[in-house]
């Protein structure tokens, strides 16, 4: 009787790669359901592990959607670093700022991570609440830090930041072409105007109109 090759064993998930499954699976289920509509059994049921499981691994559901939260803005903050890492820093030249707009617009083209950060940024847990807070000024401190650009420039770029989640939350690109004035004003985000639009600089736009 001829003895065949022995299966090959299934490798282990290492306990990293087991929350980072767990964390993205939770990033999905909050996504959908908001930090209310969300339980840690909606969670598990994603992740296709059993709910103790989950409760093991991260505690409490507010302990899961800070972890959750929490990656979200590491995730944007990694972004503009890396960014800032490869561009020419010139916070007078409007392409500078269109370029690390862009790198932004890019990463919350990831649905998911969108409505985890706006479902964060409208709970008003005190932990939460707290993420957010330590969050925007630690993206402040970084624009003001990396690129020596006024407080002003920061305030309009994470403005117009700002106006990129919601567009993008309320699907504005999918039905541009149904509302000219929709279409507009999401072309002016993403479009050769751009850097104006980031920056909010206005006599870059008047230069633009006059020539």
């Amino acid at each position: 009787m001829s003895i065949g090759a022995a299966e090959p064993r299934t490798r282990r998930m290492s306990a990293p790669e087991r929350r980072a499954l767990v964390l993205a699976a939770a990033t999905r289920a909050f996504a959908k359901g908001g930090y209310s509509g969300t339980s840690t059994d909606a969670v598990a049921k994603e992740a296709g592990v059993s709910q103790p499981y989950v409760v093991r691994m991260f505690g409490t559901k507010a302990d899961l959607f800070h972890a959750v939260f929490t990656r979200a803005l590491d995730e944007i903050v990694r972004t503009f670093n890396d960014k800032l890492d490869t561009v020419t820093i010139d916070p007078s030249n409007p392409q500078f700022w269109a370029e690390l707009g862009s790198a932004y617009g890019e990463l919350v083209l990831d649905r998911d991570l969108l409505l985890v950060m706006l479902h964060g940024f409208a709970t008003s847990t005190d932990d939460v609440a707290a993420v957010s807070r330590n969050a925007m000024s630690g993206i402040y401190t970084l624009l003001r830090e990396r690129t020596g650009c006024t407080p002003e420039q920061a305030r309009l770029f994470i403005a117009n930041g700002m106006l990129i989640n919601n567009l993008l939350a309320m699907m504005a690109p999918e039905h541009a072409e149904e509302d000219p004035a929709l279409g507009e004003l999401w072309g002016s985000v993403f479009s050769d105007s751009t850097a104006i639009t980031l920056t909010g600089d206005e006599s870059s736009r008047e230069t633009d109109t006059d020539s």
